[in-house]
């Protein structure tokens, strides 16, 4: 059963619960890093594609991550608008070590 969440506030404690695994969060990183390299390309060229190059990096990293060493469904299935806001959170966070990177 999905569970509710009223604030992201609230959602985000669990989002870095489903993501405990140090090489899940570190795919979750890179696939970030190179979804910002190709929305920039996309900026740079006004070519669209790199757009869906950006969306696929940056899921495929991700799922990677929790199929195979996280062993859970990430939480996009179930939260797709706090999952994505979750992701650039835990980006940031990783940037500025408060999240071990």
């Amino acid at each position: 059963m999905s569970q509710a969440f009223a604030t992201f506030s609230d959602f985000y404690p669990y989002y870095l619960a489903e993501h405990s695994n140090r090489t899940c969060r570190r795919l979750h990183f890179v696939g970030s890093c190179m979804a910002l390299g190709f929305f920039a390309a996309a900026a740079v060229t006004l070519n669209a594609w790199w757009l869906l190059a950006a969306l696929v990096s940056g899921y495929a990293f991700a799922w990677i991550g929790h199929f195979f060493f996280e062993h859970n469904k990430p939480a996009t299935f179930k939260h797709p608008f706090y999952s994505f806001a979750g992701d650039w959170v835990m980006f940031k966070d990783m940037l500025t070590g408060k999240i071990p990177f």
